[in-house]
């Protein structure tokens, strides 16, 4: 959570409960009122993780990221592996239990940054040394760099076994001083190309607007390492309707920066949530076309002014240019690609009657929800449109899983999962973990986790899916 968009949120609803005191004018006496917005639907997880904590009690652990493997022999024993910053990562089994936890590196020398696990996604049948083998990638904010493990299901001691080079280079940065500054990897997406079944990570730059492409490169020591291929900057200003030029605020030196992304295998495009202006789509090979935004965020155009003071921004009034579906920051993306088939359940239609291949789902942090987008586009205004939305909401027992709050990360798979998800999965952080508890020092812990949802109950709950 940015405090940034806390602040520019309390500007906002105070200017609006203001003007909910004042009489109305004549002309807005007059003027019909709008129809309330229908609520989303909502449902509840079937399971949660156990809570992790960001203080020295917790081990710093701060729950962001899920990826889904599926474990083909055996659905049943498919895993859920998770970054826990400054903790690693977490691997969780269907029943969301611990099955193994993976700390992140120490500190190079006293004083450097040490390692921050802060987004992950899984490699398919990567071509190591001895054969082909499944791999989780995370970003390591902390180091700049990115860490590479095989998921062996079999093994012992757990089902991740770090095939990290040692030689791998910052993403970067130049050297350790420059990574102190931790302007380093951030956002993570992995993509295979079809035509040459080449592996690649497209990783985003924290407080920067700058995405690289990263081929992934099995070394014969068994160890995976990488290449930059290419970068490139999204925008940071904006010209707005009215001719003038906009910059989400922020603290000085620091740029509206990426972190949610997700590649569409199927024609190799990403989708990148630029957390305080809205979601773009382009090509994954970061080559050719200008990126198009998809969808803003209901802040886009709302000034701002930094405060050195508070180390906050204060907001000015909202001109009306943003978007209606997304609340800053626009966090989590992930994919929902209809089963193997590519085919959605519901009939395969999108809004507009056109044949549908699956939907885009986008955490819209700033009033916990998620907004569902088209998958598919060619070229017609309603490209991606907009579909609908929907919430997790806490379960009614006193036992049950709580609701979801300010989501990071999300991952979603529409494909059979045994007998606890047999229409598929969704996997949600969950940013305010309840019940948080108190410290040694009296003050409330911060508790994150992650939320297991049920995705053919979701299904059945929301038509946008």
């Amino acid at each position: 959570m940015r405090t940034t968009r806390s602040a520019r949120w309390t500007a906002v609803t105070a200017s609006a409960a203001l003007a909910a005191l004042l009489p109305p004018s004549p002309a807005q006496a007059q003027a019909p009122r709008p129809r309330a917005a229908e609520p989303l639907p909502a449902v509840t997880a079937a399971a949660e993780t156990a809570t992790l904590y960001d203080d020295e009690a917790g081990g710093n652990a701060n729950a962001d990221d899920p990826a889904i493997w599926r474990n083909e022999k055996d659905p049943e024993l498919s895993l859920v592996v998770a970054t826990a910053k400054e903790g690693g990562l977490r691997v969780y089994g269907l029943d969301a239990r611990l099955k193994q936890s993976v700390p992140a590196p120490g500190p190079p020398r006293e004083g450097d940054a040490p390692g921050r696990f802060n987004n992950v996604d899984l490699v398919r049948g990567l071509r190591l040394p001895s054969g082909p083998a499944d791999v989780a990638v995370t970003t390591d904010r902390g180091g700049d760099r990115l860490r590479t493990y095989r998921i062996d299901p079999s093994r012992p001691g757990g089902p991740l076994v770090d095939v990290t080079d040692p030689d791998a280079a910052p993403v970067f940065s130049a050297g350790q001083d420059e990574i102190n500054a931790q302007h380093t990897a951030y956002g993570l997406a992995t993509w295979q190309d079809r035509a040459t079944g080449r592996a690649y990570a497209l990783v985003s730059r924290r407080n920067e607007t700058r995405i690289a492409l990263l081929e992934l490169l099995p070394t014969t020591r068994g160890t995976v390492t990488y290449r930059k291929v290419r970068t490139l900057d999204l925008p940071a200003a904006f010209t707005l309707p009215n001719g003038t030029r906009w910059s989400p605020c922020a603290e000085p030196g620091e740029l509206p920066q990426v972190e949610g992304m997700v590649v569409d295998p199927a024609s190799g495009v990403l989708y990148a949530g630029q957390e305080d202006v809205g979601i773009w789509r382009l090509r994954a090979d970061l080559r050719g076309g200008a990126p198009v935004l998809v969808d803003k965020v209901k802040e886009y155009g709302v000034p701002g002014t930094y405060d050195d003071t508070t180390e906050e921004c204060v907001a000015g009034s909202d001109p009306g240019y943003g978007g209606k579906h997304l609340a800053a920051d626009v966090e989590g993306l992930t994919l929902l690609q209809g089963g193997k088939d590519g085919k959605s359940e519901k009939g395969g239609k999108d809004r507009k009657g056109r044949k549908s291949a699956g939907r885009l789902l986008a955490s819209s942090q700033g009033d916990n929800t998620f907004a569902v987008y088209d998958r598919e586009f060619d070229g017609a205004r309603d490209d991606n449109d907009y579909e609908g939305g929907f919430r997790i909401k806490a379960s009614s027992g006193a036992t049950g899983p709580d609701g979801v709050e300010e989501c990071d990360g999300a991952a979603v798979l529409d494909e059979p999962l045994g007998r606890r998800f047999p229409r598929g999965l969704l996997v949600v952080q969950d940013g305010h973990d309840t019940p948080a508890g108190q410290g040694g020092d009296g003050a409330e812990r911060e508790a994150t986790g992650f939320k297991f949802v049920d995705l053919g109950r979701l299904k059945d709950a929301s038509d946008a899916l």
